[in-house]
């Protein structure tokens, strides 16, 4: 089995990649685990952030490294919360707080002007200086509703209208989700060549 470093301290994103790597063959180790801890994202974007956390954890541990990067965009908010999604109410990872402001912010955009999408960059480093990362990107079209709805996923899931089944993201059974979600769509590309990769 190979091992990986996953540059996360997101108990969430821990959680579905632990979901989405089983019988890969790839065994992740939370970089926690390991002794690292998060860094600063200081990226104009995604894919930047995904690269600065996954370089961090590789140099930390001289593993290969495992990043994502993502967040919610909203198509009123032009595109917020978008990179400051985990902080969006200035306390990251509160993720109740974050829900508040969101739904604050839409309280008076009608639903055919709720347009969203989870966008996800997945980064993978052989090593802490590889110059060729491999790099992978989902994107997940919905919409946002008015109110919570489920008690599953995390962050902004419950109150992420799916289209197509007629509920939020957290009221859907985790594999469903992780067949069709953002990150699910990122890691599948990335594993058509992790093999060839670590």
């Amino acid at each position: 089995m190979r091992r990986l470093v996953l540059a996360s301290g997101n108990a969430g994103k821990l959680r579905e990649f632990g979901e989405l790597l089983a019988g890969s063959g790839i065994a992740c180790v939370p970089q926690a685990e390991l002794g690292v801890h998060d860094i600063e994202e200081t990226g104009l974007s995604f894919v930047e952030n995904a690269l600065i956390k996954a370089r961090h954890a590789a140099r930390q541990t001289g593993l290969p490294a495992l990043a994502d990067d993502s967040g919610l965009c909203v198509d009123a908010l032009e595109g917020a919360p978008g990179l400051l999604s985990a902080r969006y109410a200035s306390v990251h990872g509160n993720a109740d707080a974050n829900i508040d402001k969101l739904l604050a912010a839409l309280e008076s955009v009608p639903d055919d002007r709720r347009g969203a999408h989870f966008h996800a960059s997945i980064v993978l480093l052989r090593h802490a200086e590889d110059p060729q990362p491999i790099i992978a990107e989902g994107r997940w079209r919905g919409s946002i509703l008015h109110s919570r709805h489920g008690q599953g996923g995390f962050g902004y899931d419950p109150v992420f209208q799916v289209p197509g089944y007629d509920c939020s993201a957290a009221q859907l059974e985790p594999a469903v989700k992780n067949s069709i979600s953002h990150r699910g769509q990122a890691l599948a590309i990335l594993g058509q060549r992790l093999s060839e990769a670590v």
